[in-house]
């Protein structure tokens, strides 16, 4: 059987010029491309922006055929201890780099995950095989980066994609691919992605695996999320009184899409925004939901808690008179 690799991977821009969004980045990026020289670097930003893609694509366009003996990718996440920064980095730094460059790149993505004592073992390291190497390090949160680390950098701020751009891909994978994908299953992968392209792609390999005509109800199924207009309904039913007919499309809701109690008070805090109440009730219910959120982490019985929660839109309900 012949492997299949990740759409994520397939389709993985290979040139600064081919990414998705994030032009801002992209020019500063292609300013270091050009002079074969760059500084250490810091992509800070949410999950499936680009970073990871924009770190090997700046990688390949100052190394050319020598990137693969250049380039060192690895995932903080799983080697988050000091031995990493003391072995396979140091190992890495300290040799020359290969074929005529300038200097090698060590790519340390979801870098906040480094404990405290590997960040200052790396500024260390950084200091020492300045005149050999540089580094890129990618996180989420740039806070959880110590300071010394983030004073030799230059700071890169990812956005979210737009709706508009995560379609555009999403929109030439498929057509690559030979798929046929209705306009509300795009709205659906874009719904489910949240601005991360990377959980978009997968979502979307993840349903071609099923069928080629790919639907919202398919999309929603495979992601293990309710349709928006699902969730807005249960609480709409509520907050008009009828506890026995919202807890019935809370447990249809959860039977059909396979979801958790975590999963679906997660989507009705997305979905109270949009309900067609006035703001100061939005906001004591999304008080309500973090409240019954806590107590579900906390380890109380996610249906006891979910009807207790639909129980306190009723309450808000009458009190409006919605």
């Amino acid at each position: 059987m012949e492997y299949e690799l990740p759409w994520t991977e397939k389709y993985r821009p290979k040139t600064l010029s081919e990414m998705v969004g994030q032009e801002e980045v992209v020019e500063r990026l292609k300013a270091y491309a050009e002079k074969k020289e760059m500084p250490n670097l810091l992509f800070a930003g949410p999950p499936g922006t680009g970073k990871t893609t924009a770190a090997m694509a700046l990688a390949r366009e100052i190394f050319g055929d020598s990137f693969e003996q250049n380039f060192l990718e690895l995932n903080a996440s799983d080697e988050r201890g000091i031995n990493v920064v003391r072995e396979t980095i140091k190992e890495f730094a300290r040799t020359l780099p290969f074929g005529g460059a300038k200097f090698k790149i060590i790519f340390l993505d979801e870098a906040d995950a480094l404990t405290a004592d590997a960040q200052h073992a790396l500024r260390r390291t950084m200091e020492k095989y300045a005149a050999t190497s540089r580094f890129i390090l990618s996180c989420n949160y740039s806070s959880k980066i110590i300071e010394p680390i983030q004073s030799r950098c230059a700071i890169f701020r990812f956005r979210p994609l737009s709706e508009e751009q995560i379609k555009e891909r999403l929109k030439f994978i498929a057509e690559k691919e030979g798929l046929n994908v209705t306009e509300d299953g795009y709205n659906a992968l874009v719904y489910v992605s949240e601005g991360d392209l990377r959980r978009a792609i997968n979502l979307l390999q993840a349903s071609a695996a099923l069928s080629k005509e790919i639907d919202e109800k398919l999309v929603f199924q495979v992601a293990s999320k309710a349709r928006p207009q699902d969730i807005r309904k249960m609480m709409e039913v509520a907050l008009k009184g009828d506890f026995m007919e919202a807890r019935k499309l809370l447990y249809n809701t959860m039977i059909e899409y396979g979801m958790s109690g975590d999963d679906v008070i997660k989507q009705m805090h997305r979905e109270v925004f949009n309900l067609d109440i006035d703001d100061r009730t939005k906001v004591q219910l999304i008080d309500k939901i973090g409240e019954y959120e806590f107590r579900m982490v906390e380890g109380a019985n996610e249906r006891i808690q979910m009807e207790a929660l639909l129980a306190q839109f009723l309450r808000f309900g009458k009190d409006k008179n919605i």
